[in-house]
This record gives structure tokens, C-alpha cells and sequence, in this order.
């Protein structure tokens, strides 16, 4: 008998894709470098844009309440659990998250994993506490100028280094880390490959990148540091980067 030689080839450089919903006003924005003066509206119907991502074959979805992280409460939350009852898809939401109470408020709405960082940053030993009390739930958020974080919806800048406090966050149970440039948020000029690298060897979880996706060849540049996912926002609004496109780059089709 002819014996036949099956090779498996594992896929590389494959990593999940988090489209950005983030909202403002009851609509869909996005912001240049974090400011919140530097505002473009891309849609007043954030529940439509939900529905667009996903018949589009978005597999999960990003979403701020950009108002509740300046603010620290949440803001957005009923148009929050509008989107996620239409999403049908495992939803991240960041924005003003600082209590158990608002975190368990969530779970019930039917998110999946929820972004904290100014409690992180400002709280840790609360951080900690909600960390445990929700394991593989929450998520980490670092937001960096030059590599030291920022709160409050990154109206403050601490002292803090990023890859410190990844690095100090090693026994927490934690789902993942999104590390976000914030001087490359927004603004189409390609991710911030080298400070991303440091943070994913600094990580002891997954990273999330986040911040100047322009194109495909970004989002491959951003696959190959070993980033377990990548946020994008802006290009898929502009037009400069389809979904599909998109999906095709970071290798995260059905």
C-alpha cells in the first residue's frame, strides 16, 4: 500500500481583528492623538454601524464611550447595550469603567471583556481586586505618550512607564493588554512598531495593539511582532482600508 504524507502548515503572523466603535454624543467618532477638539463624526446611528461590521464578517467588535473615559462613569452604557444586542459578536468596551458595579452592569448586558486604565493606573491594589474577581475578563489598557501612560481619557499624563506596568501585571488573570500610541491614534501614519515589539516582550498576557493602522501592510507589520490582536479605527471610516482587506491581512477569517 501507497502510504500518503499529510503536512499540516500552521498559519503565522494570524491575529484578531477589533474593528473601533467609539462614541461621543450618541455618535460614532473618532479623534486625532486623543483630542478631543479634533472631532470627526462618522455616523449618528452607532447601532447601524454596528450591524455594518458584522454582516461585513467582523468577528468582534472594539467600543469606547469616549465620554465616560474623560468623565469616569458610564456615559454610554444604554446605547452601549443597544449595540452589543445587535452585535451578536464578542464586544470589548472600554470608556469610564471604574467600579465593580459598572463592570458587573456590563457582563449582564452581554459584554465580553471590558478595557481598564485609569484605575489601573491611579488604583492598582482596586485593579487587582477586580482582576481576580473577574478572571479572563478584563483587560488592560496602557495608553502611552513617548512611552509613559496617560489617564482620564489621556487628559493626564503620569510617570509611569507602559512596559512597567505591563511587566508589574504578570500574576493577574487578566484577558489581554491593548497598548495604544497615542501620538499614532488617529492619525494614518502607521503603528509604533518598535514600542510595540518592547511591550509585547515586556507582556506576560496578549497584546492588543492599537494606534495608526493606515493599510493592510500595517496590520501584517503589527501581526509579525507577535501582537495577539489590532485595533482599527479610522481607515476603515476614511475608506482607505476595506473590512475585508482587513480581515485578509490579519488572517482572521471565519
Amino acid at each position: 500500500y501507497r502510504t500518503r504524507l499529510i503536512v499540516c502548515h500552521i498559519k503565522e503572523d494570524v491575529m484578531e481583528l477589533w474593528p473601533a466603535i467609539d462614541l461621543r454624543g450618541g455618535c460614532c467618532v473618532r479623534l486625532q492623538q486623543g483630542d478631543y477638539d479634533r472631532e470627526t463624526v462618522f455616523g449618528e446611528d452607532p447601532v447601524k454601524t454596528v450591524k455594518k461590521f458584522t454582516s461585513s464578517g467582523s468577528r468582534r467588535l472594539h467600543i469606547v464611550d469616549l465620554e465616560g473615559a474623560k468623565d469616569g462613569a458610564a456615559i454610554q452604557a444604554d446605547l452601549i447595550r443597544q449595540m452589543v444586542a445587535a452585535a451578536g459578536v464578542p464586544c470589548q468596551v472600554g470608556g469610564g469603567i471604574r467600579s465593580r458595579q459598572i463592570i458587573e452592569s456590563y457582563l449582564e448586558a452581554g459584554v465580553s471583556r471590558l478595557v481598564i486604565g485609569s484605575v489601573a493606573i491611579e488604583q492598582p491594589k482596586l485593579f487587582a481586586e477586580l482582576a481576580n474577581a473577574f478572571p479572563d475578563t478584563l483587560v488592560l489598557g496602557l495608553d502611552a505618550r513617548e512611552g509613559k501612560l496617560a489617564a482620564r481619557g489621556w487628559t493626564e499624563t503620569s510617570t509611569q512607564q507602559a512596559v512597567d506596568v505591563a511587566a508589574q501585571s504578570a500574576e493577574l488573570p487578566l484577558a489581554a493588554i491593548v497598548y495604544t500610541d497615542i501620538a499614532r491614534d488617529g492619525m494614518l501614519q502607521g503603528p509604533n512598531l518598535p514600542a510595540l515589539d518592547a511591550m509585547v516582550q515586556a507582556s506576560p498576557h496578549p497584546v492588543v495593539a492599537s494606534g495608526g493602522i493606515a493599510d493592510a501592510d500595517d496590520l501584517r507589520e503589527v501581526a509579525a511582532t507577535g501582537a495577539s490582536g489590532c485595533i482599527v479605527g479610522r481607515a476603515l471610516y476614511d475608506g482607505g482600508l476595506t473590512l475585508a482587506a482587513a480581515i485578509e491581512a490579519s488572517g482572521d477569517a471565519l
